[in-house]
């Protein structure tokens, strides 16, 4: 049963509208790219958990705090009498491990996800102490992208590999128990003390001035339209124009949550391709306008 679904990655959306308005460094492209690669693969690994009977508590992307120490869960399965803690990776190409390093396709060296599993265990194993819980933990490296191989001479049972997925889901699922209410009571517990890290403090620096304006084609190929008929020039794909209007006060909004949704700023927002005429229907159709004179504004109808 799956407690808790993985949420949208908000930082991973913020990315890519700034990538699509600002010239972003070599760095900050390389950030995006593996933050997008990552978040394919948990969302891969969502899909083939699906696979899991429903004897089971599965929940996704979990951020703790114990002791003044942060860490990070792809995902945790609660089963009878034990907790599986996967750590999913994405990764691409030939890796290799020598004296317990581990090198990239390019020769580098790079962090031990090993040891990045250990101290998650740790970690989550005296969390799981202070909240009362005496669970054996089962931790495990699931690596899911078919093009991913690794050179070792080994081998590592808490490593699975792309071509073992498969029987190791049969092996989890030849021992269901049904869980009672205390295994409920402990995922909740889980949810409840996962903390909520905003997105905007790793973002790169960037102000509404330097922002391209104008309406981005939703077909991800960073083309903003330029016919007022939403017709892309390079893919030839075609939006209803509410809908673009609406993606790109969605884009306005969460860029800057401090900012007001204005007639004039959507207007300005949008580049000018549509007349104020128009933004301001489409804003009085979907949203609610407060205020009177120069402090109106309008809000979403959920507010």
């Amino acid at each position: 049963m799956l407690f808790r679904a993985r949420p949208e990655k908000l930082e991973l959306t913020l990315l890519k509208y700034l990538k699509s308005r600002m010239e972003s460094s070599y760095d900050q492209a390389l950030n995006y790219n593996n933050l997008a690669k990552g978040y394919e693969g948990e969302l891969k690994s969502d899909i083939w958990l699906k696979g899991l009977t429903e004897e089971w508590l599965i929940l996704h992307d979990l951020l703790f705090e114990y002791h003044g120490s942060n860490f990070q869960i792809d995902t945790l399965i609660i089963a009878y009498e034990k907790i599986y803690l996967l750590d999913v990776k994405y990764f691409e190409g030939d890796y290799s491990i020598k004296d317990d390093k581990w090198y990239n396709p390019a020769g580098a060296l790079q962090k031990n996800p090993l040891h990045q599993l250990e101290r998650c265990e740790t970690l989550l194993q005296k969390l799981l102490l202070k909240l009362g819980h005496h669970y054996k933990i089962e931790s495990y490296l699931i690596f899911n992208n078919p093009e991913f191989h690794l050179n070792t001479t080994s081998i590592n049972p808490a490593i699975i590999f792309p071509t073992q997925l498969n029987r190791f889901l049969k092996k989890l699922n030849q021992r269901p128990v049904k869980l009672n209410k205390k295994y409920y009571q402990l995922a909740q517990q889980l949810v409840d003390h996962h903390q909520e890290e905003s997105p905007y403090t790793r973002l790169p620096e960037y102000s509404y001035e330097k922002l391209q304006k104008g309406i981005i084609c939703s077909k991800n190929c960073n083309t903003f339209f330029t016919d007022e008929r939403m017709i892309c020039k390079k893919c030839g794909c075609k939006e209803e124009v509410d809908a673009a209007v609406l993606r790109s006060v969605k884009e306005f909004t969460l860029l800057f949550p401090d900012k007001k949704i204005t007639v004039d700023s959507i207007h300005d927002w949008c580049g000018g391709l549509k007349s104020k005429k128009a933004v301001r229907r489409i804003l009085s159709k979907y949203f609610v306008l407060v205020g009177k004179a120069r402090a109106s504004h309008y809000v979403c109808r959920t507010q």
